[in-house]
């Protein structure tokens, strides 16, 4: 380089510094782009979001490219600073000529161009992506040596590059991406996200309606109770059942019912039974997300749920299970609920013992444990370990609690004293 003049090398210079600062912004806005966002703009036919993502599918070959280009720009960099002070001041300028290209390279080759790129991502990315696709291709050949040594060394230390990992979210990150996805997503819609992400972590019991409150009729009723019964029910459906709920005939459709009950000639025992569906059973312990989709694939929208012996646990509808992904559909407190809540003068509320706690915790924005009973009595007398006896006063998770009613081995009413209840709210 002695016939290079010093103009020549100084231009040199600074171009190595630009090409230095290059690589340097290229590989901190390729890392720090969001894959989603990225994937995104690939689907949508973004040519510059096509090329990044072509070079991220192997991120040890894009990074390898990077430094290698870095380095070597760097090290020629090195050497024409050290010939630059050489020629300036001697043997002492190449202590100066160090000092100084560490702090240019520092400020205008690394902190600053990756600074720019950790802030403009898709920007830089997209721009330089041109250029490293082409060096790709170029030097492919080097970048394959160096990447084949150093997968080999890795592998030697029990580690492997993953070909395939595709950066696939779990259902804890996912819940996250919602939970900080801020105004991008209205809340309302968060809260439905996370209520199909919880789906899996919920089983049909958790919401069922148990067997002592199901609908039913018993068709060995004389036929005016049966009449009756059906005259003033509720319900769109009614369980048919000999005896026992155990020995389940079928389900009647009410409306099927109102049917046969306006043609006289037709509205017999028999007729109604015949006009009965088949009932749909469900194994307890099914997740509500996997129970939904049972219910679309074999066009149901109710089910019995048994347990292991085959004896009738509870129901449960497809209602009450979109209901838990998008909330009630008439008031903020289910009316089966607010029948079981009684606010008193003083603050304080009545609760009856059959209460769902899922439903407590939801509607009065409570924290009670849900993963043992389901019901307020069921969690007392766990908590107990004993059938109380009325006016005994707890502390359960939190709560304090009085026992107004206990009958036939069952904690029927309890009352939530008002100083927790303004904690809670």
């Amino acid at each position: 380089m002695d016939d290079i003049s010093t103009g020549i090398l100084f231009s040199l210079l600074i171009l190595l510094l630009v090409i230095s600062g290059y690589f340097s912004g290229s590989e901190t806005g390729m890392m720090s782009l969001n894959r989603y966002k990225l994937r995104h703009l690939a689907n949508q036919g973004h040519r510059g979001a096509k090329r990044v993502e072509k070079l991220l599918s192997r991120p040890d070959r894009l990074i390898g490219l990077i430094l290698i280009g870095n380095n070597l720009v760097n090290i020629l960099a090195s050497a024409i600073a050290t010939i630059l002070g050489m020629r300036l001041y001697g043997d002492i300028g190449v202590a100066i000529a160090t000092g100084a290209l560490t702090l240019v390279v520092l400020v205008f080759a690394e902190v600053t161009p990756k600074t720019l790129a950790t802030l403009y991502p898709e920007r830089i990315s997209f721009a330089s992506s041109v250029v490293l696709q082409l060096l790709m291709k170029l030097l492919y050949p080097l970048v394959w040596f160096v990447n084949g040594i150093t997968n080999g060394f890795l592998m030697l230390l029990g580690l492997r590059v993953d070909k395939t990992h595709d950066g696939k979210l779990s259902s804890e990150e996912l819940r996250t991406v919602v939970n900080e996805a801020g105004g991008l997503i209205p809340r309302r819609h968060q809260d439905m996200l996370l209520s199909i992400l919880d789906l899996e972590n919920v089983t049909v019991e958790d919401l069922m309606i148990p067997r002592n409150e199901i609908a039913a009729i018993n068709v060995n009723d004389d036929w005016k109770s049966i009449v009756r019964q059906l005259s003033h029910s509720a319900h769109g459906r009614i369980v048919l059942y000999r005896d026992t709920i155990d020995e389940v005939v079928g389900m009647l459709r009410v409306r099927e019912a109102y049917r046969l009950m306006m043609d006289k000639n037709d509205f017999s025992k028999e007729n109604l039974l015949r006009a009965a569906d088949e009932v749909y059973f469900i194994p307890e312990g099914t997740p509500l997300n996997i129970q939904l989709l049972k219910f679309q694939r074999n066009k149901e929208r109710i089910g019995l749920i048994v347990d292991e012996y085959g004896d009738i646990q509870g129901l449960i509808t497809l209602e009450d299970i979109l209901e838990e992904i998008v909330g009630e559909f008439t008031t903020s407190i289910s009316p089966t609920l607010a029948e079981e809540i009684t606010p008193q003068p003083d603050g304080s509320l009545l609760i009856e013992g059959s209460a769902n706690i899922r439903d407590l915790n939801k509607s009065l924005n409570w924290g009670l444990p849900t993963d043992g009973p389901r019901t307020l009595n069921g969690l007392i007398l766990e908590h107990l370990e004993d059938i109380p006896d009325s006016q005994l006063s707890i502390e359960l998770a939190g709560y304090q609690m009085e026992i107004i009613e206990v009958s036939d081995n069952m904690i029927k009413q309890v009352r939530v004293l008002p100083n927790q209840l303004k904690k809670t709210g």
